[in-house]
Parts: structure tokens; sequence; C-alpha cells
């Protein structure tokens, strides 16, 4: 009698893991893009544009923590099943999954405040995402903390880029209004969006080499098991964003300043946002992977 071996892995669940990322990327891309894309002149004192495109990453950033409050509404009849109990139970009793629902329901309430103009939603909106997402600091376990933080500042560096590219950009060169001024508010834009990207980039790279190594246990294991085959890919994807990254920030970055220029960022901002979904694509699979042994 053949045995059938065991699949390296359910395809439910990167699928589940990719709801997740975007989730938190979109939801934390809204907060990026409001306290970091949105605070040069040029926009603040265009009222009309400014409240306009705030408006759109509100909405963005709510269909993110939707996103994350569905994949735990996913979860949670697995999770109650392993430890026996029912779904209301569990969460009386799971102190982490708690925490989640109450601050992903603070960031839903935030960003639909800030969705219909109320500038403090913001606030709670930023605390609610933050917080959820960090929120093993809350319990202590600090051990874990590593790819929460990874997770966070990737989501805070691409998912402001793609609301500055979706929520900004894109609609400042369909803003009539602001014809004359588009160069201006989009060199605002992605000037205020850089110190951002490069400080969550370097946290990136930082957690991110340490999450790999306390997956990989010894480096044969990068190049011997299907995780590393994996992980390679994401590196190698991972390099592709961190080039066109540079490559905007070096060279696209001072052309600002005309409607032209703008258009051009756009694109290959745009170009960045294709590989890093492709990281997303790959990241899915990655942490759906068993770990090699060590």
């Amino acid at each position: 009698m053949i045995q059938e071996t065991e699949p390296l892995l359910q395809w439910s669940d990167p699928a589940k893991e990719l709801i997740g990322f975007l989730g938190l990327f979109l939801s934390a891309g809204g907060i990026g893009f409001r306290f970091a894309a949105l605070r040069g002149w040029e926009i603040e004192t265009d009222k009309p544009f400014y409240d306009d495109a705030a408006r759109r990453a509100a909405w963005l950033g709510l269909i993110g923590v939707v996103l994350s409050l569905l994949l735990v509404a996913i979860e949670l009849p697995a999770s109650a099943s392993r430890k026996h109990l029912a779904v209301g139970a569990f969460i009386a009793s799971d102190t982490a999954t708690l925490l989640e629902i109450i601050l992903l329901g603070v960031a839903a309430l935030g960003y639909l405040m800030a969705a219909m103009r109320v500038g403090a939603g913001w606030y709670f909106a930023a605390a609610g995402v933050i917080f959820a997402a960090l929120r093993l600091a809350f319990l202590g376990q600090w051990s874990r903390l590593v790819n929460p933080v990874h997770s966070l500042a990737a989501a805070l560096w691409i998912g402001t880029l793609f609301v500055l590219v979706v929520a900004g950009l894109a609609a400042l060169l369909r803003h009539e209004p602001t014809r004359e001024r588009r160069g201006a508010i989009a060199a605002d834009m992605v000037n205020g969006f850089s110190p951002l990207a490069l400080t969550m980039g370097m946290i990136v790279v930082v957690f991110g080499l340490i999450t790999a190594w306390r997956h990989l246990h010894v480096l044969s294991n990068l190049w011997s098991t299907p995780y590393g085959y994996t992980l390679i890919a994401k590196l190698v994807l991972v390099g592709i964003v961190f080039a066109l990254g540079a490559w905007n920030w070096r060279r696209q970055r001072p052309t600002l300043g005309t409607a032209e220029a703008a258009t051009s960022i756009r694109s290959s901002a745009t170009m960045e946002l294709v590989f890093a979904t492709l990281v997303l694509l790959v990241t899915a699979v990655l942490v759906s992977l068993p770990a090699p042994k060590g």
C-alpha cells in the first residue's frame, strides 16, 4: 500500500496570510500617508486637494482594517476548536485575540471618522493599527515582536507608497484645480514620504535578517530546503524593490517640480509596487512553509 506524503503546505494558508498582509499594508499605509506625505506646505495650503487626498487615504485604510478583521473572523473557529472552546469563550479567554479585535475596532472607528473629515479620527486610526500590530508588547511577549515589527515597518513603507500613488499622485494628476501647482504638491508629498521610507526600509532589513536567521538555524538550509529556496526568491525580489526605491529617491525625486516629473515618478513608483506585490505573494508562501530543522 502506497502511503501518501503530507503536502508541504495547504494553499489556503498562503491565501489567509495574503489577506493579513493586504489588511496591514492598507491600514498602515493610510496612516503613513496622512502623517508623512500630507505634511508639506504646498499641500496643506491647498485645502480642497488636501481634504480629498486625506479622505481617499481614510477609505483605503478602512478597507485594510476590514480585511484584518475578516482574517480574525476566518481564523477564530479553528483557534477556538484547538482549545475545545466555543468562539465566544475563546475570545474572552485569549487576551491577545481580544486585544486585537478591540484595537482593530478602534482603528475602524478612527478611519470612519477621518473619512467623514473628523481630524481626531486619524489619531484613533493610528493608535488602533499600530497597537494592534504590536499587541504582544502589552502582554510582555517581547521575544515574539521581531516578526510583527518587521511586518509593520514593511507596511508603513510599501503601504504608504501604495496610498501615495493611488490617493496622492494619481488623484493629483486628475485634479484640475491644482493643474498649475501639481509639480510643487507632488514634490511635497514625495519629500514627506522619503524619510519614512528610508527609516522603515532600514528596520525591514534588520528585523528581516533576524527573522530569517531564527527560521534557518544554519546557513546551509538556505540552499538545501524549500523554505530556503523560497526565501532566496523573496530576497531577490526585495533587492529589486530596494533598487527601484533607490532610483526613485536618488534620480526621480530631485527632478520633481513639474507635472511631467510627477507623472514620471508615479510610473516608476508603480513599478516598485508591482515587485512589492510579488514580494507579498512569495512571503505568503514562505510563512506557510515549515521552517527547516536545526
